[in-house]
């Protein structure tokens, strides 16, 4: 027994001490393969998973590493029957493998025949399958390459996809580096995901992920299809991609509900592409419209399931997923492996903030009590409505001035999900409210008045979640948001973390309400950010330090 600072338990959790001096170090080292679960104050539970397991034995860690990181940090000795059921899971991927085939053109080929022999009888599978070639080799019609591998996966046989990519049309992408260049991890994520071919980056909010995207497009140099968020995110990227690229304006095209361009780089809306009318999506049409060589999905965490069925018949299109959190409320995290690609790129925030990459975080909880009538109300409303009544309680009204007046002068975003909320918060606050109500261009002209200073108190919604550039936003407050959901509150939180130009850290308050399902929501929102190594501090709203009021 050593004093590590990590329990191995045989029903595959991991319990971690906060407290222990290699806690950190430790969480380092299980993050590419464990996932969080808990998180409160002094030992957080980890799981170990299939899907865990196999993204990290596709972005280059075996079962070695894995079990050496275990017995390295446990305290206790390290059950066998797990050891050995790691290594089991960790070598079932690849051993189907997708591959080209001079006559078929697209094959299964399986290092174990027992393995092809199962997946062959079974009933979703077979139909996907061909001519039988060998006793190792299966034909596949190419139009099966993504269904095949989602249907593999779910039968616990994950195939490694080496059948290659078509190169798509070619069109000359450089980037143009006058005083920047590519960040180190920023090259090793470029690297790492054009050797694998197609696959997902996962890095924080601040850390550049655009700029890793334009140099995939750059190592391309073909058409590329970008998919993003919003209409004001494509203009992010059109903007970024002007400054850093020999891309000319002519060259890039945007197709969202105001435009629709098709040219060699087109930056296109989900929202838009999921678009139906009388039954049918009408703007599928655009995966076909080019001959592309790359597609990029920004934000891949939020890929809608049509987006998910149009990518089954991109796989011999390179496919890049750009997201600062894998974590997927519905679930769909293994349709993002089988269909984008494996995890290629993973960097801990904590260790890119060490670096001075993205700006260091104190994130407080503050919590506040509803009053007598509230929680009489509170207590006899359907279960249904109990959040809304906890989350837009007006006893948080009070306290949110409190804070902003306490960083008055500070760039602040005040961040919700009711509108009645916000607009009462902007009201009380003096503020502007950006919601999905405000238009594209008054959206766009009171982000740039907050990039240059102009305006330094911005009430938004969800629509400030993702592909928002804020480098500036130092205090971020947040009064609500959608229920549980732990992306929200890694992409809120990732609002502040672009570096500052003067090196100030930021501040994230969740203001949240005791005694309710809001503060049963707030702990598991808190769970990715806990496993990216940040502590919330809890303080009760009549108790704030002078510091923070």
């Amino acid at each position: 027994m050593n004093d590590g600072p990590l329990i191995v338990q045989s029903d595959k959790t991991l319990l971690l001490e906060v407290d222990h001096v290699d806690a950190a170090e430790c969480r380092k080292q299980i993050a590419p393969f464990a996932e969080l679960e808990r998180s409160p104050e002094h030992v957080h539970t980890y799981r170990l998973t299939a899907l865990g397991l196999w993204n990290a034995r596709a972005a280059g860690h075996d079962a070695e590493q894995v079990v050496d990181v275990l017995l390295s940090f446990s305290r206790y000795p390290v059950p066998h029957a797990l050891l050995v059921d790691l290594a089991d899971t960790m070598a079932r991927y690849g051993r189907l493998r997708l591959d080209k085939h001079p006559t078929h053109r697209l094959i299964l080929v399986t290092t174990d025949r027992p393995v092809l022999e199962e997946v062959l009888r079974s009933k979703r599978v077979a139909p996907m399958l061909g001519t039988r070639i060998d006793d190792e080799t299966v034909a596949v019609h190419p139009s099966q390459r993504g269904p095949l591998k989602q249907a593999l996966l779910k039968l616990g046989w994950p195939a490694a996809d080496t059948a290659g990519y078509v190169d798509g049309e070619r069109h000359d992408i450089a980037l143009v580096e006058h005083g920047w260049t590519l960040r180190p991890y920023q090259h090793e994520a470029v690297e790492s995901f054009w050797h694998g071919g197609s696959g997902v980056v996962v890095l924080p909010c601040g850390a550049g992920k655009t700029l890793v995207g334009a140099a995939a497009m750059a190592r391309a140099s073909a058409t590329t299809l970008i998919l993003v968020t919003s209409t004001v995110a494509a203009r992010q990227w059109r903007d970024e991609l002007l400054r850093r690229t020999s891309l000319t304006d002519a060259e890039i095209g945007e197709y969202t509900g105001a435009k629709k361009q098709v040219r060699p780089v087109t930056i296109a809306t989900y929202q838009v592409v999921t678009t139906r009318r009388k039954g049918a999506y009408t703007h599928l049409e655009l995966f076909d419209a080019r001959d592309w060589g790359l597609v990029v999905y920004d934000e891949v965490h939020l890929l809608p399931a049509p987006v998910f069925r149009m990518t089954a018949d991109l796989q011999a299109r390179r496919r890049l997923g750009l997201t600062a959190t894998l974590v997927r409320e519905d679930g769909r995290e293994g349709d993002v492996f089988s269909l984008i690609g494996p995890k290629r790129y993973d960097a801990p925030w904590r260790d890119i903030e060490q670096q001075g990459w993205i700006a260091p975080a104190d994130c407080v909880e503050v919590r506040v009590t509803l009053s007598e009538g509230e929680r009489l109300a509170y207590a006899t409303a359907e279960p249904q409505d109990r959040y809304r009544l906890a989350a837009a309680t007006a006893t948080k009204t009070s306290v949110v001035q409190d804070i902003v007046e306490r960083h008055r002068g500070e760039p602040t975003l005040v961040i919700g999900q009711y509108l009645d909320q916000l607009d009462e918060l902007g009201e009380r606050l003096g503020a502007p409210v950006v919601t999905g109500q405000t238009t594209v261009r008054e959206r766009q002209r009171l982000f740039e008045a907050f990039r240059t200073g102009e305006v330094d108190l911005l009430v938004v919604s969800k629509v400030a979640n993702f592909s928002v550039d804020l480098p500036e936003a130092s205090i971020a407050v947040q009064v609500s948001g959608a229920f549980g959901s732990r992306q929200e509150e890694a992409q809120r939180l990732g609002r502040l973390l672009r570096p500052k130009r003067d090196g100030r850290g930021a501040r994230f308050y969740a203001v949240v309400t005791r005694d309710t399902v809001d503060a049963d929501f707030a702990q598991h929102r808190q769970r990715f950010l806990a496993e990216q190594g940040y502590a919330y501090r809890i303080v009760d709203s009549d108790d704030l330090p002078a510091a923070d009021r």
